[in-house]
């Protein structure tokens, strides 16, 4: 992904947003280019799998410890919301950008293995490292077959909102600001009721947002019909478990039916039925209700007395 899902970025669209196609040639031409591997490359277990890294420690102002740091953290996040890392192998590419500061960007292409390449400014402090998101996104793109174009949403979405959670699951993120950046960004993915449903959407909001609206809503929906026993997490990893990764080509159907398998309920499945080619009302000021959590100002109060706020806990803790 290049650019954020409504988070602060001077970035403004996404690779995804591209063609396969589109982007490889991109990358041939030296827009997406990669790093040379050499010296500086190693690789970190992580997960039963391994990530190939390169990038030129002498390039950051924070240092080679904190550029590694920061990919153990998202390595570290995604192996613990999906139980291991969702691919055996994969590379990761980062570049120094002279003159910026923070992480700037970064896709992820199904090659064999799959890459991610991201570019960092060279004046990134180890503590905007430690509150990166952009990382975790990218690598959760492992995690989910690649699908057909009118279905990018699912793909930007899962990992829009699975990142945050990951990173609550392995402590590299609060439970309050999660739900604060939750009540604050979710909005922008409910659908305009003039709009045609997902598989029709355009726009940037819908794609990211409204992806991670579908997420939220399958995560709780699970959770209530199997009285809290399993979310979207498990059904994520039912996917994984039936092989299919980012290197695999699904059509969308058979991935929300093996994660619907996973779970024991066919609410992914049921859910794109209502909401890929029509527009379908979400009451999100009601679900925070429900689920017990209220902004107050620039604090976020749970309120555990609430209907699903058992749901609601359960969503961001760690598995066992």
């Amino acid at each position: 992904m290049l650019g954020a899902p409504g988070r602060d970025t001077t970035n403004t669209m996404s690779p995804h947003w591209l063609s396969r196609r589109r982007m490889l040639a991109l990358a041939a031409m030296g827009s997406l280019a990669r790093p040379g591997w050499g010296r500086d490359s190693y690789t970190l277990p992580a997960g039963g799998g391994k990530i190939e890294i390169s990038f030129q420690p002498g390039d950051f102002d924070a240092g080679g410890d904190a550029i590694r740091k920061w990919i153990a953290n998202a390595a570290e996040a995604v192996t613990t919301y999906f139980g291991r890392l969702p691919v055996e192998r994969t590379r990761l590419s980062v570049r120094a950008v002279a003159g910026r500061s923070g992480v700037l960007n970064g896709v992820t292409f199904p090659d064999t293995p799959p890459e991610t390449r991201i570019s960092v400014g060279q004046q990134t402090t180890a503590i905007q490292l430690d509150n990166d998101w952009t990382l975790t996104h990218e690598f959760s793109h492992l995690a989910f077959p690649n699908v057909a174009a009118q279905q990018h949403w699912m793909e930007e979405g899962m990992a829009t909102y699975v990142e945050p959670v990951a990173r609550v699951q392995s402590g590299n993120l609060t439970v309050e600001r999660l739900w604060a950046d939750t009540v604050r960004d979710m909005p922008k993915g409910v659908p305009a009721a003039d709009s045609h449903g997902l598989d029709q959407t355009r726009s940037w909001a819908n794609t990211y947002w409204g992806g991670a609206v579908f997420c939220l809503l399958a995560d709780v929906q699970y959770r209530e019909r199997t009285r809290n026993q399993r979310g979207l997490q498990q059904a994520l990893r039912g996917i994984l478990a039936a092989g299919g990764s980012i290197q695999e080509g699904w059509p969308i159907a058979r991935a929300f039916e093996a994660a619907d398998r996973a779970a024991g309920v066919p609410v992914l499945s049921e859910l794109y039925g209502r909401m890929k080619d029509a527009a379908v009302a979400v009451d999100l000021p009601e679900l925070w209700r429900r689920l017990g959590v209220a902004v107050e100002g620039r604090s976020v109060v749970f309120h555990d007395d609430a209907e699903l706020a058992a749901v609601r806990r359960a969503i961001t803790e760690r598995p066992k």
